[in-house]
């Protein structure tokens, strides 16, 4: 089995219960949640929008990295989300692998770990909770190193929501 971390957003709809069933349907689909981030509150990243719900989870799972990716966006379409061209734009579900143990994977469709994941306080901050210590097999700096030096000006906003 590998442990793989996720980032997991929403900013339209009803935010707090596509993620609550995005958890349930990646435990049913994909593997084991060993951990869950706090849920934070962020501004849109690169696009004007309603803020998003934010949070990181540790899952283990045998499921190849292309086949993971295949199951997160059926579940993000069964959500909602409803893929298009425009990149950047509000969602029901946003699903993003961060890191898939230390592979390193460079394909057109798929690229692990997440390559623009230390530019985002949104995926090192929930991430910091649960991963700190853990080394970006290219970077080689720790989760915690990559939040210290962030350029992200956006600090997320802890919510009292509760995944339980």
């Amino acid at each position: 089995m590998s442990k793989i971390y996720l980032s997991i957003g929403s900013n339209k709809g009803n935010r707090y219960s596509q993620i609550k069933e995005a958890l349930k349907l990646i435990r049913e689909d994909i593997g084991v949640i060993t951990s869950i981030s706090k849920i934070y509150e962020t501004k849109s990243w690169g696009f004007e929008s309603g803020k998003f719900l934010n949070l990181c989870i540790a899952i283990k799972s045998e499921l190849s990295p292309d086949k993971l990716l295949f199951s997160i966006n059926n579940i993000e379409e069964k959500i909602g989300r409803k893929r298009d061209s425009e990149i950047m734009k509000s969602r029901e579900m946003d699903i993003d692998i961060i890191f898939y143990s230390n592979k390193i994977v460079n394909q057109k469709e798929l690229i692990i770990p997440h390559p623009r994941l230390q530019l985002r306080n949104f995926v090192l901050v929930p991430l910091s909770e649960i991963a700190s210590d853990f080394v970006h097999p290219i970077l080689l700096k720790s989760v915690k190193e990559l939040l210290e030096c962030s350029n992200d000006d956006d600090i997320p906003i802890k919510t009292s929501l509760s995944i339980i």
